[in-house]
């Protein structure tokens, strides 16, 4: 019985966070309404306010895979679908990159340390189809959504593993994350397990709740 009112109670924190940010979106709340920094001249975008901690924020959810069972599927419109397991992902070519997050809870944290494999080693490797044009992503608590293929494929973007320096944590999305930093952060999904390559568009679980198909923060580009 015990166990039957957690996974009830989970349930309605669940749908009440949901219903939250709906709610936000709906409302346009956070909105400055200032688009005079979308050419990016200014690091800081819009409505956003600098942290030093980072904030955990997820769907109420945080899957613990273990490394011996953790898997990436990267498959869809493309010629050589990968099927990785961990020393797979360990094995391919190592990149580094220093960027920014913004979440669109309005907070940023400046000069984050990543590690783990680049997008653009990703798409060499499978070889998208000419008609492919987006990224669906598909997370291990069922979470999903969507960039195009030009995104994805940014210079700044990667599957990491580590984050200054060491692994990145369970409640952070570990043991891989996807990173995309143009975006707000939501675009960057925890606990990732499958990369779907696709000619059509496909809105994530934001997305069909309310928020935007793209988030460049720079335009404030929260809410559709």
């Amino acid at each position: 019985m015990a166990d039957d009112d957690g996974i009830e109670m989970y349930g309605e924190i669940k749908q009440k966070l949901i219903r939250r940010k709906q709610e936000w979106a709906r409302d346009g709340r956070l909105l400055t309404g200032n688009q005079a920094m979308a050419d990016r001249t200014q690091r800081l975008p819009p409505g956003q306010r600098l942290t030093q901690d980072w904030p955990v924020l997820d769907l109420g959810i945080q899957p613990d895979v273990p490394l011996d069972k953790w898997k990436l599927v990267i498959d869809g419109l493309v010629e050589k679908p990968q099927e990785w397991k961990w020393q797979d992902f360990l094995s391919q070519p190592v990149f580094e990159d220093v960027s920014d997050i913004h979440c669109v809870t309005t907070w940023s944290r400046y000069d984050n340390h990543w590690e783990g494999v680049s997008t653009a080693h990703i798409l060499e490797l499978i070889r998208p189809k000419a008609a492919a044009r987006h990224v669906i992503m598909h997370a291990y608590d069922g979470y999903t959504t969507n960039v195009t293929l030009e995104a994805f494929a940014a210079p700044d973007a990667l599957l990491a593993h580590r984050w200054e320096g060491k692994p990145i944590s369970r409640q952070h999305g570990g043991p891989v994350r996807l990173v995309i930093p143009q975006y707000y952060f939501w675009k960057s999904p925890k606990w990732i397990r499958r990369i779907e390559i696709s000619a059509r568009d496909k809105p994530g679980f934001w997305e069909e709740r309310g928020y935007n198909n793209e988030g460049d923060p720079w335009k404030e580009e929260r809410y559709s």
